[in-house]
């Protein structure tokens, strides 16, 4: 059992608080993505996981054992870096095999894991070759495989993809996320990249400003975002949002519009709703389109709705032209509120 709790995380460089009292639970086998823009603290909360950086308030327990006391070495833990840190001088095999040899394993031990990982990893016809003879691709296939021929509690990867073009990324994305399945390994990735955190994860960690803002699956996040930024960040485009004010009866006015909404007292309200969750209609918001951009399987089509910035998903066989004013009506069940004050979501 490689289950993960994180007690009450906090770091500081001297006045600067780059951690907050994080608490989070990683369930045996779960794969886990820390997700944020730069300066979030995601890659800070790893390396205290790892044992890289010493926290400065809270604790860490994989497995049952409290850990944060511990070296790296004696934590259970393999970790995979943004670079390569493949050996240059040594064969795939040797650097699969490189921190089992030493551990001192046996030589047979040593090559049913590297046999195995390679295997996993798609790299068993690459084992006699050395690493500058090998794509980036290839390299990281081999940075992989070290880590877990390693058979560690849990996978720590740090950005691990982000070296490579976009065709091998996704191509590196599904095969990760199958090996690490298949291997039974906790895992624990760092990422920046919304489309690889919405299609690797079990759940996101959504950071910012050092806390976690919402942990929950991937769907989860996308569609019940806890706080407006999230619902800001993730998504491509980004939720739109709108001023709302009360109408009375849980009704609210948007953009001249009355939609029902939270039955709250406040008096002012973001109403925000999803790019592609809108559809074409008789009634509903006017967008006067500024920008058309065709993207083959759909229109993204940027304009103003009252004044503020709004995008729609739209089906590629509409004709629609700058300047033109289209009238939007938004799924009922896809419209989401939040409190511009407290800035959280309203239900």
């Amino acid at each position: 059992m490689a289950e993960i709790l994180i007690k009450n995380v906090a770091k500081r460089f001297g006045t600067y608080q780059a951690l907050q009292d994080i608490n989070l639970t990683i369930s045996d086998q779960e794969f886990m993505v820390l997700l944020g823009a730069s300066g979030c603290g995601k890659s800070t909360l790893l390396r205290i996981i790892a044992g890289l950086e010493t926290a400065t308030e809270g604790e860490v327990w994989i497995g049952g054992r409290r850990i944060d006391h511990l070296a790296p070495k004696d934590r259970g833990i393999s970790m995979v870096f943004q670079n390569y840190a493949v050996f240059p001088h040594l064969t795939v095999f040797e650097n699969i095999g490189f921190g089992l040899r030493m551990q001192k394993l046996p030589q047979a031990d040593v090559e049913r894991r590297v046999a195995r990982t390679a295997e996993l990893m798609q790299i068993g016809e690459l084992l006699k070759r050395y690493s500058g003879e090998l794509s980036g691709g290839q390299r990281q296939r081999v940075a992989v495989a070290r880590a877990l021929a390693m058979e560690p509690d849990v996978i720590l990867m740090d950005e691990p993809l982000s070296n490579l073009d976009a065709l091998l990324r996704l191509e590196m994305r599904a095969e990760l996320k199958g090996v690490l399945a298949e291997s039974s390994t906790t895992a624990i990735y760092v990422t920046h990249d919304q489309v690889e955190a919405m299609s690797l994860a079990d759940r996101i960690s959504v950071m910012h400003e050092g806390r976690i803002a919402q942990a929950a699956t991937p769907v989860e996040v996308y569609r019940n975002p806890a706080e407006r930024f999230i619902a800001s960040f993730i998504g491509n485009p980004p939720m739109n949002f709108i001023d709302a004010t009360p109408a009375g009866d849980g009704k609210w006015t948007v953009a001249g519009q009355v939609f029902d909404g939270p039955a709250t007292e406040k008096g002012k309200l973001e109403f925000a709703i999803r790019p592609e969750d809108v559809r074409g209609a008789e009634q509903g918001l006017s967008l006067n389109v500024r920008v058309v951009e065709p993207l083959g399987a759909h229109l993204l089509v940027t304009g103003a709705v009252d004044g503020h910035l709004f995008r729609a998903v739209l089906d590629s066989d509409l004709v629609v032209n700058r300047g033109d004013v289209l009238t939007l009506a938004p799924l009922p069940d896809r419209v989401r509120w939040f409190d511009p004050d407290t800035t959280l979501a309203v239900n």
